[in-house]
């Protein structure tokens, strides 16, 4: 449907780059090839460059040959000629692959790597800050992701869009009546972010996407100073990932009943909408059915963001508001310690789901103790019991570690602190060994391989750049955080960079129906695509039946290809403690 518009496209893209200068140094640089003749097939690599310090690996498949070299390209000259490791399988690819190590090459420049028998490798830059465009994109997409706004060409060049989802109207669902708000009672809940996809929002799932998002803040406020994203408020003096973050905790505050401090778990339409742009998908908008789960992930970020938000001036009484607000959905949680979510009858859309909420508990406890320092939280906090594991949606008992590791060494007992600092090196350290079994050197093991796969990946990496900071040598935790980039951005079975817009080979039809319904051929850039998996929930066609390579291109594939808020987050955490740290 989109290729016959290419000429309107075209020319829509000339267009907005004549009225407004959009094109920036840091800016995507769009894959405009065919996707599927870049590279070849037998040298897998991260697409979109090296820092000249950085590990840098490649993976080379079903060779005879026992060497490789780097070229210059510039020069038309090999600048490194290396033995390529031991062929090993790679088990989740189906794959027998060496590895091609050339960390020592650490001249700026344009190189590819070269294997006799086979297709030279893609191009690729070594240069000093490879990473701060396609993060720069990765927070960028939060904008275009934002409900009850209008996406004028100033901002969003070629994917501009009318306003939609105003979400002044909004119904109160049957699950969710009260006596003060009865079924069909009228609530206004502007703002946030659409959630994936789909053009609902989800309070379960802008828990750990808004939470990491402040944690980038706070571990570099110092890079975050500048303006990244080209959004309507980066006229103003404030850093615009806060800006971007605030456009959602405002929406989270209205999903807060008044009369009892409880959260309705989502906002959503009784079934999703087709592929429409917003302003085309007008169906009757709900909040449904208040949860434990969503108490608690709406009370644990709203401590964060007010412990975050105090320090800027113009945000004083929003950092009251916050705060005021996770207390009374604490004391709801507590009062309603059971009330797990499943999607009323009538409702059929994204449920996030969780019957178990130790861990969002110890994490809730733990922001409101880092707040206000209350002995009541830290006792809960050592009373829920829940065992570490890589963050999502549905696990948040790391977070409450991150947190206590990074803001309470003052707070809390001595031995305690150095208790959370042991569990979770030590949780980390499982990460590294992962690494180091890898014949791929990619920390993602067969579990691992599950919807959302390149969430995982981020995610882990995320937690080794956290534990970097409490070890005297970090290098290893740092080694296995940039393998598991390198995979999301091209050193994986596929081929593909998974985030839209970079390097040689990215998906080109996600699961996102504003990036499916325009007019422009690219999709938004700057999304990470849920990555391979083996469930094959959609029953669409797949390239593969390994977990690692079982991931297809194209709108079918929502199991596979769709994108999200709590899968960019890790990137952009990601992205940022490695820019920082080179």
């Amino acid at each position: 449907m989109k290729m016959i518009r290419l000429c309107l496209v075209i020319s829509a893209i000339c267009l907005a780059a004549c009225q407004q200068n959009l094109q920036t140094q840091n800016e995507p640089k769009l894959s405009t090839k065919d996707p599927l003749v870049q590279q070849s097939t037998k040298i897998m690599m991260n697409q979109v460059g090296y820092a000249p310090s950085s590990t840098k690996i490649a993976l080379v498949t079903n060779v005879n040959s026992t060497h490789f070299e780097v070229i210059d390209i510039t020069q038309n000259k090999s600048v490194l000629k290396k033995r390529l490791g031991p062929s090993k399988l790679w088990q989740d690819s189906g794959l027998d692959v060496q590895i091609a190590d050339f960390s020592e090459l650490n001249t700026s420049g344009t190189f590819l790597i070269r294997v006799d028998g086979i297709d030279d490798s893609i191009t690729f830059e070594i240069t000093s800050n490879p990473y701060k465009p396609i993060h720069d994109a990765a927070l960028k997409a939060y904008y275009f992701n934002r409900a009850s706004a209008a996406l004028p060409v100033e901002f969003a060049g070629p994917w501009s869009r009318q306003a939609a989802h105003p979400d002044t109207n909004v119904k109160v669902h049957t699950s969710a009546a009260t006596q003060q708000r009865p079924e069909g009672y009228i609530i206004s809940s502007p703002k946030g972010w659409y959630d994936a996809g789909d053009y609902n929002k989800y309070i379960v799932n802008s828990g750990i996407s808004t939470y990491t998002l402040l944690s980038a803040y706070a571990d570099f406020p110092a890079f975050y100073q500048q303006h990244f994203g080209q959004i309507p408020e980066s006229s103003n003096d404030i850093p615009d990932i806060l800006d971007e973050i605030k456009w959602n905790l405002d929406w989270m505050l209205t999903m807060q009943d008044p009369n009892d401090g409880g959260i309705y778990h989502k906002l959503t339409t009784l079934r999703f909408e087709g592929k429409k742009m917003p302003h085309n998908a007008n169906a009757q908008r709900y909040v449904v059915k208040k949860s434990t789960s969503a108490a608690l992930n709406f009370a644990a970020v709203m401590a964060y963001a007010s412990k975050i938000y105090s320090d800027i001036p113009q945000y004083t009484a929003f950092s009251e508001q916050a705060k005021f607000a996770a207390v009374d959905a604490w004391k709801w949680a507590l009062q309603n310690p059971g009330v797990t979510y499943k999607n009323p009858e009538d409702v059929k859309t994204g449920q996030y789901d969780d019957e178990f909420l130790n861990d969002e508990f110890k994490w809730a406890a733990a922001e409101l103790f880092l707040l206000t320092q209350e002995e009541s939280y830290l006792r809960r906090f050592e009373q829920s019991k829940s065992p570490l594991n890589v963050p999502s949606w549905s696990n948040s008992s790391a977070l409450a570690h991150i947190s206590l590791l990074n803001h309470g060494k003052d707070q809390l007992p001595s031995e305690l602190y150095q208790q959370l600092k042991v569990e979770f090196i030590a949780f980390a350290d499982t990460i590294v060994e992962q690494h180091k079994d890898s014949p791929a050197q990619v920390a993602m093991t067969t579990p691992d391989y599950v919807w959302g796969s390149n969430g995982v990946a981020m995610n882990k990496s995320m937690v080794l750049l956290q534990a970097a900071k409490y070890v005297k040598d970090a290098t290893a935790y740092r080694t296995a955080a940039s393998g598991l980039l390198d995979y999301v951005l091209g050193r994986n079975p596929t081929g593909y960079n998974y985030v839209t817009g970079f390097g040689h080979k990215s998906p080109m039809d996600i699961h996102h129906r504003q990036s499916y319904a325009d007019d422009v051929v690219a999709p938004i850039p700057g999304f990470v695509a849920g990555g391979p998996h083996s469930g094959r929930q959609d029953g669409c066609e797949y390239p593969s039946a390994f977990p690692a390579g079982n991931y297809a291109d194209t709108w079918c594939s929502y199991s596979t290809n769709e994108v999200t808020i709590n899968w960019n987050a890790p990137f952009v955490y990601v992205t940022a403690a490695i820019i920082n740290a080179d």
